[in-house]
């Protein structure tokens, strides 16, 4: 079978266990910034811990924070936990990312944060809402954070510019579904001292250090995904995972459980065999991105005349951590691919505001796109590993597909 995703991983990541250099935190720190053109780099165990933490460092607290309404759950999931009040904005559906004209309005005197989402590698325009803010921030007499949420935009720039380096802090996530993967795992980078020096120390006095358990259970995590993914078992793993609950606390449970908490151990900090993974997913960032480039590119070459598919734009410094389609049927769809041998990803399955833990914070408003995607969206297989006949299959099939759907 065809993965829906999966890691770039080879016998190297094994072997750091075989690693006895110390300090691989600070190291993979270090190289992040360096990759990504930032100053400063702090480590954390999740993306979503980051986040948390970087609120509690700058003291954002019962203050309203703007996001996408068509995001990950765990980026409100962190507003929320750290004492402030999500402000969702409606999306686009030409790129997914939120709808700039629709940010004036939701921005007022007890705003102080804009989490700008690149969903699925695409660039936001940085600079228009660098202007929004600044206008803003005139008008209500406070600083406003602009924290760059690059989890799926590891490397995007908009005019040639990284993203992760416009504002003040940009995210990113690191687990093994991300672009780069350290296990688990989160990064917040930023060129401004006087943040890093908060937000490194608020780590290092709450945090705790993580003992040698949570290495060894991190391990065996990463055993774990080297047998999920090998193609000769992937469909019993796909069957486990779709027809029974055996896996439901590592797939489903982790994007659709309706309740707002984190992990039990998300103030434990990153481990040294987490970080020496990382490492290593960094010396294959730029091979990884080019993979995914041209998989985007035969698709969009390949498919873009398929009735019923309607294809994602080339955006030059997008760095497709997704190629989402937006479908006509989409269960239906997913269901004759999976009986051809190929897993389509459905990401996001919700649109948040429209969840049940979060209708209250929807202020009437209908986020009309954000539910379009979360009913609508599929992300074909684009990971570096994916060999050029599969992609070729993964075509067909669709082509295939789409014309029996369309005579029905």
């Amino acid at each position: 079978m065809i993965p829906r995703f999966m890691p770039y991983l080879d016998r190297e990541e094994l072997l750091v266990i075989l690693d006895r250099n110390k300090f691989a935190v600070s190291r993979f720190e270090e190289e992040f910034s360096c990759l990504f053109e930032a100053k400063y780099a702090v480590a954390f165990p999740y993306g979503r811990s980051a986040l948390w933490a970087l609120f509690k460092a700058l003291g954002i607290e019962n203050a309203e924070v703007i996001i996408p309404a068509y995001t990950c759950v765990v980026v409100a999931h962190a507003v929320v936990l750290s004492g402030n009040i999500p402000r969702f904005v409606d999306i686009t559906l030409r790129d997914f990312n939120m709808n700039l004209s629709q940010i004036e309005s939701a921005l007022n005197q007890r705003t102080r944060a804009i989490i700008a989402t690149h969903l699925f590698g695409y660039p936001l325009n940085v600079d228009l809402l660098q202007e929004i803010v600044k206008f803003a921030e005139q008008r209500w007499g406070n600083k406003i954070w602009v924290i760059q949420d690059c989890a799926h935009a590891f490397g995007a720039r908009w005019n040639g510019k990284l993203v992760c380096n416009y504002g003040d802090a940009a995210l990113f996530g690191l687990n093994i579904s991300k672009l780069i993967t350290s296990v688990f795992g989160g990064m917040i980078t930023t060129n401004d001292s006087e943040l890093y020096s908060k937000l490194r120390g608020f780590r290092d006095k709450h945090f705790e250090q993580p003992n040698i358990s949570k290495g060894l259970r991190r391990f065996l995590y990463l055993l774990m995904v080297y047998f999920a993914f090998d193609r000769r078992v992937y469909g019993l793993i796909n069957l486990l995972e779709e027809k029974t609950p055996f896996l439901n606390r590592l797939t489903k449970a982790y994007h659709l459980d309706e309740r707002i908490h984190f992990p039990p151990d998300y103030m434990e900090q990153m481990t040294e065999l987490e970080a020496k993974v990382g490492l290593v997913q960094l010396r294959k960032y730029s091979e990884i991105i080019d993979r995914r480039l041209a998989h985007a590119q035969y698709y969009d070459k390949h498919l873009r005349n398929v009735p019923g598919l309607q294809l994602p734009p080339l955006v030059e410094g997008a760095t497709y951590s997704h190629y989402v389609v937006l479908v006509n049927n989409r269960q239906i769809l997913i269901k004759e691919l999976l009986r051809r041998g190929i897993q389509l990803g459905n990401l996001i399955q919700y649109s948040i505001p429209h969840m049940t833990a979060y209708a209250k914070y929807a202020r009437d408003q209908s986020f009309a796109n954000s539910y379009i995607c979360s009913r609508s969206a599929v992300n074909l297989p684009v990971y570096a590993s994916l060999e050029d006949t599969l992609r070729a299959r993964v075509v067909e099939s669709l082509r295939v597909t789409a014309a029996i759907l369309g005579t029905d």
